[in-house]
C-alpha cells in the first residue's frame, strides 16, 4: 500500500438546503430543555436534537445551537431538565421555540431541588447533571447524567418535515 492510498478523500460538499430537507425526514420527538444561570434566571427552549446516550450510567444528550440564548448559560450551568412533550402540547413547544422573553409566564411548572423549572403535565421528565460539553459544528453537545426521571401515559408530540405531527393509534 502506498502512502497516497491512506489519505482521506476530500470531504463532499452538500447543499445546505438539501441537507436540511433530508434531515427533516427523520421524525423526532419534541422536548423543552430548561436550566438557569448563576443569577437564578430561568432559560428554556424547544429542542428536537435530543437522544439517549447510555443506559449504564444513564446518559442523555442535547444539542444546543451556539446562537441560542440558552447557550450562554452552558459555561456555568450544572443541571438541566428535559421535558418530553405530549401530543396536546404543541402550544408549549411553539412558545419555547419563539424569541419571547416571557416563555415561563402562565406555563404551569414547579422546581426541582436544584431550582430548575419543571413543566407540569408533560409526557416524561428527565432531571440531569451536566457531565460534559463538546463542540459540534455550530452547536454544543451537552451530556447529562439522569438523576431522576418520571413518565406518564399519553401520545408524544412529533416533528416531521417541518411540521408538528401526532401518532394515530
Amino acid at each position: 500500500m502506498t502512502s497516497a492510498s491512506l489519505e482521506s478523500p476530500a470531504p463532499a460538499v452538500i447543499d445546505p438546503t438539501l441537507f436540511r430537507s433530508v434531515l427533516s425526514r427523520f421524525a423526532s420527538g419534541v422536548t423543552v430543555v430548561t436550566s438557569r444561570d448563576e443569577r437564578g434566571t430561568d432559560y428554556g427552549m424547544t429542542v428536537s436534537a435530543f437522544s439517549s446516550l447510555s443506559l449504564e450510567p444513564p446518559l442523555v444528550l442535547v444539542c444546543i445551537d451556539q446562537s441560542a440564548t440558552w447557550h450562554s448559560v452552558l459555561p456555568d450551568a450544572t443541571h438541566f431538565n428535559v421535558h418530553v412533550l405530549g401530543a396536546e402540547q404543541e402550544p408549549i413547544s411553539r412558545r419555547f421555540a419563539s424569541d419571547r422573553a416571557d416563555r415561563f409566564v402562565d406555563v404551569s411548572h414547579t422546581r426541582n431541588p436544584h431550582g430548575i423549572v419543571q413543566l407540569t403535565g408533560v409526557l416524561a421528565l428527565l432531571e440531569c447533571r451536566i457531565t460534559a460539553r463538546y463542540a459540534g459544528g455550530d452547536h454544543t453537545i451537552v451530556i447529562g447524567e439522569v438523576e431522576h426521571a418520571h413518565a406518564d401515559q399519553g401520545d408524544p408530540l412529533l416533528y416531521f418535515c417541518g411540521a408538528y405531527e401526532r401518532i394515530n393509534r
